[in-house]
């Protein structure tokens, strides 16, 4: 069974990204997270991190529609 939080090291590692790029992702709330126990440590719910990469898809979408690619002639 997947665990429901991970870890910012998880979710830079799922993305591909560096830990402190998440930690700028959380801390400016674009993805969502909670802090955990007593020393706060950081946890981004696996269905917040789903939504938060089709939110990613949905905008790059419009963004293609918006700025087609012109073939050079």
């Amino acid at each position: 069974m997947e665990p429901r939080f991970l870890t910012l090291e998880d979710v830079a590692g799922y993305l591909n990204v560096s830990v402190p790029q998440v930690y700028s992702l959380v801390r400016s709330r674009e993805l969502p997270a909670v802090k955990i126990g007593g020393r706060g440590v950081w946890r981004v719910d696996r269905e917040q991190l789903d939504a938060y990469i089709k939110r990613l898809h949905e905008e790059t979408d419009e963004w293609a529609r918006d700025h087609p690619l012109n073939p050079r002639g």
